[in-house]
């Protein structure tokens, strides 16, 4: 897919792991690690979107692409624009995929995956969600749920909303969703410049003002949710997962 560009943001400054994206996993900075897996989902070229030298530095050293970009970016998709609009002025790509920086153990089909979504009907936004198995995720607000309506299309829903509470009420599956996200160009142009929303701020969920504004998000049902590394308990879980090849 030449019309996709990933782009990784990568900050320092993270509360609960500071220095997050150089923290050390079998011997590379985590962010090597997930450009890699990023480079082998074959979406198209890897970008690094950054505000520290260090990440930008690693990156290079193995051969890859990274932009500085401010260090104030209220999100992860506003350092994305930038980055993108300095890689592209010319608007050659179409296709915006936004990975966590925060994922080294990453099944790259997961990044297809978005893409496939969003090239289903009349998407601005593709990203991806697992079924829920485990009882104590269904009330953990720190795993996001998304309720969706089936599209008939191998397993593509469209999305309805997005919320930490328990829904959709009653019987039936709860979907995890997870944080990649596909964007068409013009509909990451025009997020950026949307004010967060009501519904957003309440639930601390940007992509809540993305339907508030409208817009429609397809979401992909794969069948893995990828580790993110948030605290130093994921930074040893990751560890042991790379060092052991799995």
């Amino acid at each position: 897919m030449t019309d996709s560009l990933i782009v990784i943001p990568a900050r320092l400054s993270a509360t609960r792991l500071p220095d997050k994206p150089m923290a050390e996993i079998a011997g590379e900075p985590m962010i090597v690690h997930v450009w890699r897996r990023a480079v082998e989902a074959d979406c198209g070229p890897v970008l690094v979107a950054t505000d520290a030298e260090q990440v930008r530095d690693a990156i290079a050293k193995e051969g890859g692409d990274a932009v500085m970009t401010r260090p104030d970016h209220a999100s992860g998709s506003d350092r994305i624009f930038e980055a993108v609009s300095e890689f592209d002025p010319d608007r050659r790509i179409d296709t915006i995929v936004n990975l966590q920086g925060d994922l080294p153990t990453l099944d790259p089909h997961l990044v297809r995956a978005c893409v496939d979504a969003l090239q289903t009907g009349e998407a601005d936004i593709g990203t991806i969600a697992a079924e829920i198995t485990r009882e104590e995720e269904r009330t953990n607000p720190n795993v996001v749920k998304v309720v969706g309506s089936p599209l008939g299309r191998g397993g593509i829903l469209k999305a309805l909303y997005f919320s930490r509470a328990t829904v959709p009420y009653g019987e039936g599956p709860l979907y995890h969703h997870i944080g990649i996200y596909a964007y068409r160009r013009a509909a990451l142009e025009r997020f950026v410049s949307l004010p967060p929303s009501p519904l957003e701020s309440r639930e601390k969920l940007e992509q809540l003002r993305a339907l508030e504004a409208g817009m429609r998000i397809h979401v992909g049902l794969v069948d893995t949710v990828p580790l993110g590394v948030d605290t130093p308990a994921d930074l040893q879980r990751a560890r042991e997962l790379l060092e052991s090849g799995s």
